[in-house]
């Protein structure tokens, strides 16, 4: 899996998605009319002005050369700013295959990286997927606001990072497949690598017991860890710094 900034050239996959996807999960609410509307709306001719917005984030994943999915993301408000996730869309191929949490999980970094000092999560209210997709990774409900899609006015549910009010870490934990062991990846528990983060992983949800450094580049737990505190993934290359504590003896 690759996840990546949005290029020009990726115009014409973002509305395809963005159309299959609307057209598996909104059609229950949204008439077939409503969902072409707001494909002119929000991915039309301005489309590419948006990807080159320095406010606005487009993150593309792909699996397998192909691209599956995107974020639509935008920065509101000046130092500090908050990073407001307004659509995460996964072709309908590919869900249920982690690629939703994974993108979910890189766009929150990308934002807080380039200065959000807090996620904002957006989803339709009567899209009943979306909104448990959200509380079952860290979000909870903080607020509801009117959103015009086409002619008609819909409700959309505002989600925050639930624990963070609380001084905890984001509570985001996924069940992952890696290196044929079934594990629990928190990825509210992460520290840099050269590459990609190295998340925390556990051998149950309830996080009691501690497995492995789960590798976000390869997505492995083959890597090795020296008395300094540096991990190396074994199958990528990606690193991990000594501990800020054993500076002194560098």
């Amino acid at each position: 899996m690759e996840i990546r900034h949005a290029t020009d050239s990726d115009a014409d996959a973002i509305r395809s998605i963005a159309h299959d996807s609307l057209n598996s999960t909104y059609t229950d609410f949204l008439e077939e009319e409503t969902i072409d509307e707001a494909i002119e709306q929000w991915y039309g001719d301005s489309l590419t002005d948006e990807l080159a917005d320095d406010h606005t984030l487009f993150l593309i994943v792909e699996r397998d050369g192909e691209i599956a999915g995107f974020s639509q993301s935008e920065l509101v408000g000046q130092h500090p700013s908050t990073g407001h996730l307004l659509w995460l869309h996964v072709h309908p191929d590919h869900r249920g295959d982690a690629t939703g949490v994974r993108l979910l999980v890189h766009t929150r970094e990308t934002l807080l990286e380039e200065g959000a000092d807090g996620i904002r999560c957006f989803v339709l209210a009567d899209n009943e997927g979306g909104n448990e997709f959200y509380r079952a990774h860290g979000f909870n409900q903080a607020d509801q606001r009117e959103v015009e899609i086409g002619s008609e006015t819909f409700t959309e549910n505002i989600y925050v990072e639930g624990d963070l009010e609380d001084g905890g870490e984001w509570g985001a934990v996924d069940e992952v497949a890696a290196d044929g062991e079934t594990i629990y990846v928190s990825y509210g528990e992460a520290t840099r690598g050269t590459q990609s983060p190295f998340y925390t992983a556990y051998e149950s949800p309830d996080r009691n017991d501690i497995y492995a450094w789960f590798c976000g580049n390869c997505d492995s737990v083959d890597n090795a860890m020296d008395a300094m505190g540096r991990i190396e993934c074994n199958k990528c290359g990606n690193r991990r710094k000594a501990t800020r504590w054993d500076a002194s003896y560098l």
